[in-house]
């Protein structure tokens, strides 16, 4: 593989730029500034970037099948209709709870968005995982997390990898499809602190695991399955936060940033774009 040069495709120098998703029906691009407390619709084909404000932290954000997006927010789960700007909130599992907020999150291949909760200030374990069922019902499902972060699933559906990104490394569960049961939780693989905190991550095409690092200026990709390290990535700016495969032929590897402790860096914050030699998959939606 040859050294990938990444491209800045965007600067509005957000603050916490994460949680980015390609939205495969739609062909946008859908990521957050968590601390800007607004999402970001990029469109690649026109160069349109368009923002939406929503008055609390925007933790992440994942396609809806019946239209609009679904949110994670400061204080729970949200449905959001771009068209229209309306928000409705469905659920607070943390009970307005005003030191945690909800983080990074995913669909499982069922459609049920998981997400996870983290504290506002400090580092504490604090945070949940919480599954988000297309009836709206809410089962906690992991306890005692610092900063929730990169969670995805196998090709074949069977394990879940999970990031908490105070432990510096990536844990594996087994996964029930049928259930959102998980079970027999390990470590992966860890990973090695030169490479700094491992942030949000996304899968390709052939399985293997793509991980953003906050304070690594960089992307890495592993075989989750045997934990080998095998490629890497640099960005031109340290705080590197998500990435998602996207395009039309999800060959293109778009990548968050933030401005968090860069103030004076041009580049932190900005979205750019990098042709990593390799495929994605679609990113689930939420089956409600």
């Amino acid at each position: 593989m040859s050294t990938p040069q990444p491209e800045l495709i965007f600067n509005p120098k957000s603050q916490l730029g994460e949680g980015a998703i390609w939205h495969a029906r739609q062909h946008v691009l859908y990521w957050v500034d968590i601390l800007g407390k607004k999402f970001w619709q990029s469109n690649p084909a026109t160069g349109h970037h368009e923002d939406f404000e929503i008055g609390q932290f925007v933790g992440t954000i994942v396609p809806r099948h019946h239209g609009g997006v679904m949110l994670a927010l400061h204080h729970g789960f949200a449905v959001y209709y771009p068209h229209t700007l309306k928000l409705t909130l469905l659920c607070d599992p943390e009970n307005n709870q005003p030191a945690l907020r909800f983080n990074d999150g995913k669909c499982d291949p069922a459609g049920r968005f998981w997400a996870g909760t983290m504290p506002v200030a400090g580092s504490e374990p604090l945070g949940n995982l919480y599954c988000l069922f297309p009836d709206h019902r809410v089962e906690r499902k992991l306890t005692g997390i610092g900063c929730s972060n990169g969670i995805v699933w196998s090709l074949d559906h069977k394990t879940m990898y999970f990031i908490d990104t105070r432990l510096q490394r990536v844990d594996a569960f087994d996964y029930d499809l049928a259930t959102a049961h998980i079970g027999n939780r390990r470590v992966a693989f860890a990973v090695p602190k030169e490479l700094g905190y491992p942030d949000g991550s996304t899968l390709d095409a052939d399985g293997m695991l793509w991980i953003a690092h906050w304070g690594g200026a960089c992307v890495t990709r592993w075989n989750p399955a045997t934990g080998q390290h095998l490629a890497t990535v640099k960005f031109p700016t340290p705080q590197i936060t998500s990435c998602a495969f996207g395009g039309p032929k999800l060959d293109q590897l778009y990548v968050t940033s933030a401005r968090i402790g860069q103030e004076t860096d041009p580049l932190a914050g900005a979205l750019f774009c990098v042709d990593v030699g390799v495929k994605g998959i679609p990113a689930n939606e939420f089956a409600s």
